[in-house]
C-alpha cells in the first residue's frame, strides 16, 4: 500500500533534513529536495548520494526504515569533501559559473575575474563543465575524511539555507522576465500594424493568434503556478 500524499511529503522533509545540501544533482536529480521526494515516493533509492556517503545512506535508512545498502557506484563514489578555487590568469569574465552555482559562492561580473567564496562552497563540481576555458579547479578541502565525516549538520543547513535563497532570487528573476515579456506582447497586440513590418490583414490575424496564443500559454502557467 503506497502512503498518502500527506504522509509522503512529511516523509520527504525528513529525507531532506538528512541530506548534505551539495545540490549537487548527482543523484540524478536537481536538488536536494527533488531526491528526497522521488526516494519518499519510492521512485528512488536511498544509495545514490555520493557527498552523503555510506554514513548518509545510515542516515537515509534510519528516517525510512529501510535497509542500508552500499552506495550505488552508478551516481559516484565516496569521497573527500571538494572545493573549487579560480584560476585568475584564465578567468575571462564571462558569468557562467555564477549562474549555475548552486549556493552563489562565486562572485565577480561580467568580463571581469571571478572568486569563490570558499566556505560557502559545497564541492558540486556544477561550475566545471560549463567554464569554456578550464579555469576552474578542484582541491581537497578534508584530506582523508570522507563523506558526513567531510561535512557537518552547520555546513548542511548553511547551504541549504543559501541554496533556498538563490532559488527564490532566479524564480523573482524568470518572473519578472517573464512579466516583462508579457507585457510587450500586450503592447504589440494593441497596435500590432504599427508594430509590424506586414500590412497584409491575413499575415497580421496570424501574428495576432500567435500572440493571443502565447499570452493564453502564459495566463496558465501563472494559474497553475498559484495552484487556483
Amino acid at each position: 500500500m503506497k502512503p498518502g500524499a500527506d504522509s509522503v511529503a512529511a516523509l520527504a522533509l525528513r529525507i531532506h533534513d538528512a541530506l548534505p545540501q551539495t545540490q549537487c544533482t548527482r543523484c540524478g536529480y536537481p536538488d536536494c529536495a527533488g531526491y528526497a521526494q522521488a526516494v519518499a515516493s519510492g521512485e528512488a533509492a536511498i544509495n545514490q548520494c555520493p557527498p552523503g556517503g555510506a554514513q548518509g545512506i545510515v542516515r537515509l535508512a534510519a528516517v525510512t526504515g529501510q535497509a542500508v545498502t552500499p552506495l550505488n557506484s552508478e551516481y559516484g563514489v565516496e569521497g573527500p569533501r571538494t572545493v573549487v578555487f579560480i584560476d585568475e590568469n584564465w578567468c575571462i569574465g564571462c558569468t557562467l559559473c555564477i549562474k549555475v552555482c548552486p549556493t552563489d559562492a562565486i562572485i565577480g561580473s561580467n568580463k571581469r575575474m571571478h572568486t569563490v567564496v570558499e566556505p560557502h562552497c559545497t564541492g558540486c563540481e556544477l561550475c566545471l563543465p560549463v567554464c569554456p576555458v578550464d579555469c576552474i579547479l578542484v582541491e581537497n578541502a578534508s584530506g582523508s575524511s570522507t563523506g558526513w565525516n567531510a561535512w557537518s549538520e552547520e555546513q548542511a543547513a548553511n547551504a541549504g539555507k543559501r541554496y533556498e535563497f538563490h532559488s527564490y532570487l532566479r524564480k523573482r528573476e524568470l518572473d519578472e522576465n517573464a512579466k516583462r515579456l508579457e507585457e510587450k506582447a500586450r503592447m504589440k497586440l494593441a497596435d500590432l500594424s504599427a508594430h509590424s513590418q506586414h500590412t497584409d490583414p491575413a499575415v497580421l490575424d496570424k501574428k495576432r493568434a500567435i500572440i493571443e496564443a502565447a499570452l493564453e500559454r502564459a495566463r496558465a502557467k501563472r494559474e497553475a503556478a498559484s495552484g487556483s
